[in-house]
């Protein structure tokens, strides 16, 4: 292919942007209700509020800038057992505050330790490396680390593919304590000797089940044997998800300590309860139909909808536009300039209808999307559970819409009916 030569636009660094933030919602503390489960040997007491952790006075005015006011069940439990240095395999809904749950106490300890600020080395060696499966969620996650160490010598840096390699060397170059990455692009710049393991206190998989499957199980393999990252006994390894199929637990188990712990708020795998879901029967040739008639009723409302294929992303949002509904599409095919507008073109509400692919169905925060209209339903429940998971976020209440065609979502009928019962 072309040589990639995009250089994303710096994020802003005004406090007011840093610390910008998603709304918490009427049902914020319904989370209080989740039973939590703990597995594994002596966990530490769960904690009740952020200042009960004893953490330095910049990072508690970075949180409660964040407006992250009292902590969330799987904060809660997270917290404490990543404080007391113990390995972490963690299951809450989307929208619950993972993001937060393993970056406050990581550099609550990194402040606590002390890190080297190593400006303008030839390699680089991080005390934490962040991996999430897709760019844009990547780079949220570096945003939000951006609050918690503002004010702090700790830098943050993100990379992540199709952008430019020098220009991931250079933010690199300019001092790393965190790095936020995507496999690929890690992989790429460990071999070319840029970043150095051997310093590595903290690894954290987030959609671990994500990053342990088919897609990026080898890569995450030949992370952990390069021979200068700590074998998993000399280092915290912390994993987090929204789902954890069994078969992702056991290969979990290669990579934490033989005393791990494994949090697990409300259902394991369960679909977010604050969002509204509805299963219709529609066969392949009235999708289109159905999707527009939705669309009328809902008006502007920002709306996300999955389609199964790059192809039909396109297609589908062009077909949209052609009906006067303003819409844009993101998929792996697109180049990343053109992703990261169509993100904030929906983000702003300029085009308030998203087509995606399953790019978009992880961890994305984006504030006010009201619906999400599966238009072709996945091949796995959990990505289902993940998909619907980007409205009713934070507390906040949403909508999904399933269009199951009995021809080829059949498979998919016993796990739904599970989700939905539960």
């Amino acid at each position: 292919g072309l040589k990639v030569t995009y250089v994303p636009p710096p994020p802003p660094d005004d406090e007011q942007a840093i610390f910008a933030r998603y709304q918490t919602g009427i049902n914020f503390d319904k989370y209080d209700e989740n039973v939590v489960e703990v597995s594994g040997l002596d966990p530490p007491a769960a904690l009740m509020s952020f200042a009960d952790t004893n953490m330095c006075h910049t990072l508690s005015v970075n949180i409660a800038k964040a407006g992250y006011s009292k902590p969330t069940p799987v904060q809660k439990y997270s917290i404490p057992i990543i404080l007391a240095g113990r390995d972490l395999m963690a299951c809450a809904q989307t929208g619950s505050g993972k993001t937060a749950a393993f970056l406050v106490p990581v550099v609550a300890q990194m402040m606590k330790d002390g890190v080297t600020a190593s400006n303008f080395k030839e390699q680089q060696e991080p005390e934490c490396i962040i991996i999430a499966p897709t760019r844009e969620l990547i780079n949220q996650i570096f945003l939000e680390a951006r609050k918690f160490v503002y004010g702090t010598c700790i830098r943050p840096v993100v990379i992540y593919g199709g952008t430019q390699t020098d220009y991931s060397i250079r933010q690199v170059k300019q001092g790393c304590n965190i790095l936020c990455a995507t496999p690929g692009r890690l992989l790429d710049i460990v071999g070319r000797g840029k970043i150095g393991l051997h310093n590595v206190k903290y690894l954290v998989l987030d959609e671990a089940d994500r990053m342990l499957d088919m897609g990026f199980g080898a890569d995450m393999k030949k992370l952990v044997s390069f021979p200068d990252m700590p074998q998993k006994d000399k280092r915290q390894t912390l994993m987090f998800s929204a789902t954890f199929p069994e078969e992702v637990q056991r290969l979990a188990c290669e990579f934490l300590k033989t005393d791990f712990l494994f949090v697990v708020v409300g259902h394991a795998g369960g679909a977010c309860s604050d969002v509204q879901q509805n299963i219709l029967q529609v066969s392949q040739c009235f999708k289109r139909d159905k999707l527009i008639e939705i669309l009328h009723s809902i008006g502007n409302e920002r709306t996300l909808v999955f389609v199964d294929t790059k192809k039909k992303a396109d297609f589908i949002a062009c077909f949209l536009c052609q009906e006067n509904i303003p819409a844009t599409s993101i998929h792996g095919d697109r180049e990343q300039r053109e992703r990261e507008t169509a993100l904030r073109d929906f983000r702003s509400g300029k085009c308030p209808v998203l087509v995606a692919t399953s790019v978009a169905a992880r961890g994305l925060d984006i504030e006010s999307v009201q619906h999400v209209i599966n238009f072709d339903l996945p091949s796995t429940i959990e990505e289902y559970v993940h998909r619907i998971g980007r409205t009713g976020r934070c507390g906040n209440t949403g909508k999904a819409v399933g269009f199951f065609d009995n021809n080829s979502d059949s498979h998919l009928a016993q796990p739904l009916i599970k989700v939905l019962s539960d």
